[in-house]
């Protein structure tokens, strides 16, 4: 028998990014573990991904290309070869691309994060091919732009520091679900007698182990960080030097936040004004004595329509306070700033040789029943998803399943399973898994590049998602010497070797080693020297007021709120938000039995007097609905939804849930303030109780 281990990274959307260990006999991946040595993972993977070897072995693993023979989302296919499925995509994109290129769409976000599988060799041929462009909003665009006003780039406090920090704010997350090797240091700065305060709509699993948790009501973010400026100017708890030194617009931030008494900002968040007065003193005084404050801002908080402006707001309490001086203080929204990426290699954006619009998939619902316009272009005619399921994660999910059952749309899907946009593929190609191919990654939670190692060979005929795009390419004449380059070619290109924080780059010695931490100072902005166009940290941002907006912290009213839109409140009195179940990472995971068990079915948390009123005890089936449309769910009555507002844990795959529908049939299509992302905790919903749904009997 022969044995070997090889080093692999985490795909998933997670800002762990965690390093495995494979081991492999004879071929067969027979364990996954987290890597040891590794200083973020240490050893630990999540529940969900100490499953991979069960998710790479599924039997239900797509391993065949194949050719839809029912209607559109029956999920019927035939198999065919790789020649006859290259053959007919590389025919009917090309001819549609002699008439219009742009109506052809990609449609791709963050099944993997690899930068290799995720967008190179794809980018590469869209540009080539004169396709339209995807704006890729769907999870974390508010809050970058938001950051990027405030702080310069998506670059702060480093993971590893945080245990020395005295008071952690954890702002929108759930880190126990969804950033478990941050949590472990919360726990460690806990023992050490750090105070940690959980500000969410929603008791979750982490608020529920906090010293504090704050539940304002959903959007309403910024006006608890515009309370608490309010209090920290007032009793002088500011670090003046710091504000004197590194910071542009103090002055008009004060009289901003003049405006913003407790009580005004309590009876925004829906809280009490002691929550607003001792929240800001616990951050300002911890301050004062010179002790490390931190903050874990999540992307909960940007997902409503004043989310850009949310994240920036927040992101100005450290200055105010010094906390930037600290190695162990400051703010983490992500660290994905802070890698050397070279997308202009990885992407060749030079290839498009005409301006391309671009579609927002956070609008994919509407957009595909578009028709041609001078004001839109050519109706969409051909959409290739990978690394996607826009049937289950896209917003207002009752369009986007009209969009995809057209039958003049051509749809293509790189897929793993036969997820539910899978069912409505023309053409279905099967995609290996993170053990059977070759990836770079870079992280959105600590500061380790990483490399993925191929550990087995592709099952059955799964190809990665380069070699597929690599054949059409091919297929349809691309000459160009940037498609012949190998996965080890582009994973060599993935960082600038010539940028200092990547220490001079090399593939090579990525790989063998499987991570290398970025050059980076401890504190990265205890000097000031922030990354925006001043240098400083701008209270007051010139290029907002550029680009439309208010150039000061501010808060904006959700589309959907009982106390913002009365009218829509008296037809859908409740909030509901759907963050991911503990279980599945979005809608990964959730086909595998041995997780999907453990989250049982879909649950709708509920306050019990939100239930009395409408007559719902714990184990009923409740309807959720809204103009939008409706979904079923399992009522859990329970305090840990604050009243107001329900949660639907989420996103199950429509064919496993017991009505075919889940919580984005509820969800709108409205953008954020800034970034073009969705809103999908701005949503106002009715609850009633209704009898159970047929229960569905897929095997997968």
């Amino acid at each position: 028998m022969t044995t070997k281990q090889v080093r692999a990274t985490c795909p998933h959307d997670c800002p762990d990014t965690c390093a495995m260990l494979i081991t492999v006999e004879d071929g067969v991946a027979t364990e996954v573990k987290g890597d040891p040595d590794h200083p973020i993972t240490a050893g630990v993977l999540c529940t969900k991904v100490a499953r991979y070897g069960e998710r790479t072995y599924h039997p239900d693993r797509l391993l065949h290309p194949m050719r839809r023979v029912g209607n559109k989302g029956e999920g019927k296919f035939e198999r065919i070869s790789w020649d006859a499925a290259i053959g007919e995509i590389a025919e009917r994109l090309g001819a549609i691309a002699a008439r219009a290129p742009q109506a052809i769409l990609p449609y791709s976000y963050c099944g993997t994060m690899g930068l290799v599988q995720g967008e190179s060799m794809s980018a590469r041929f869209f540009h080539r091919l004169g396709a339209s462009l995807l704006d890729r909003t769907i999870c974390a665009m508010a809050g970058a732009t938001g950051y990027k006003y405030t702080i310069g780039a998506s670059v702060g406090t480093d993971l590893e520091q945080f245990q020395d920090a005295r008071l952690i704010l954890i702002w929108g997350g759930n880190p126990i679900a969804s950033n478990l090797h941050f949590w472990t240091r919360v726990q460690e700065a806990k023992r050490r007698g750090a105070k940690v305060i959980a500000i969410d709509p929603y008791r979750s699993l982490t608020a529920e182990k906090c010293h504090q948790h704050i539940a304002l009501l959903p959007g309403t973010d910024s006006a608890l960080a515009l309370g608490m400026m309010h209090v920290l100017i007032g009793e002088n708890l500011l670090d003046d030097d710091y504000i004197a030194r590194h910071t542009v617009g103090f002055d008009q931030l004060r009289a901003r936040a003049a405006e913003w008494t407790p009580q005004r900002a309590a009876a925004t968040c829906g809280i009490s004004a002691a929550e607003v007065v001792n929240l800001a003193r616990d951050y300002g005084q911890a301050a004062r004595r010179g002790e490390p404050v931190a903050i874990r801002l999540n992307y909960g908080v940007q997902r409503v329509r004043g989310g850009g402006m949310s994240v920036r707001t927040i992101a100005c309490l450290p200055a105010l306070v010094g906390a930037w001086r600290h190695a162990a203080g400051g703010v983490q929204l992500s660290s994905s700033g802070s890698f050397p990426v070279n997308r202009s290699a990885l992407q060749r954006p030079d290839l498009l040789t005409q301006p391309a619009r671009t579609i927002n998939m956070s609008t994919i619902g509407d957009d595909l029943l578009r028709a041609s316009s001078a004001s839109f272009g050519p109706k969409i005619e051909a959409v290739i998803v990978y690394n996607a399921n826009p049937l289950a994660i896209a917003p207002d999910s009752s369009k986007v399943m009209q969009g995809f059952l057209r039958d003049d749309l051509f749809t293509v899907v790189l897929e793993q399973f036969q997820t539910d946009s899978a069912d409505y593929a023309d053409i279905l190609l099967p995609a290996t898994t993170q053990l059977e191919h070759v990836d770079a990654h870079l992280a959105y939670g600590h500061l380790y590049m990483m490399a993925n190692n191929a550990a087995i060979a592709p099952l059955g005929e799964a190809k990665p998602n380069t070699e597929i795009f690599r054949l059409l390419a091919a297929r349809m004449g691309f000459d160009d010497a940037c498609f012949r380059h190998s996965d080890d070619d582009l994973a060599a290109q993935a960082f600038d070797p010539r940028d200092a924080r990547a220490m001079h780059f090399d593939w090579e010695s990525l790989k063998a080693r499987g991570w290398q931490k970025l050059n980076l100072p401890a504190a990265p902005f205890a000097d000031g020297a922030f990354l925006t166009p001043s240098g400083k940290c701008e209270f007051y941002s010139a290029a907002m007021l550029r680009d439309g907006f208010d150039p000061l912290p501010t808060y904006t009213a959700p589309y959907e709120s009982a106390f913002d839109n009365p009218d829509l409140a008296r037809k859908y009195p409740l909030a509901m938000i759907s963050p991911p179940a503990r279980n599945f990472l979005n809608s990964t995971f959730v086909n595998l039995k041995s997780l999907r068990s453990i989250e049982d079915q879909s649950y709708l948390d509920i306050h019990p007097a939100d239930s009395a009123q409408r007559g719902i005890h714990d184990g009923d089936m409740v309807r959720i609905f809204n103009d939008r449309g409706a979904f079923v769910a399992r009522a859990r009555v329970t305090d840990k939804a604050r009243v107001g507002l329900v949660v639907g844990l989420s996103v199950w795959w429509k064919k496993l849930a017991s009505d075919g529908k889940n919580a984005n049939e509820v969800t709108s299509q409205r953008l954020t303030d800034m970034g073009r992302a969705p809103t999908f905790y701005d949503t106002l919903v009715q609850v009633e109780k209704t009898a159970p749904a047929k229960e569905r009997h897929e095997t997968i």
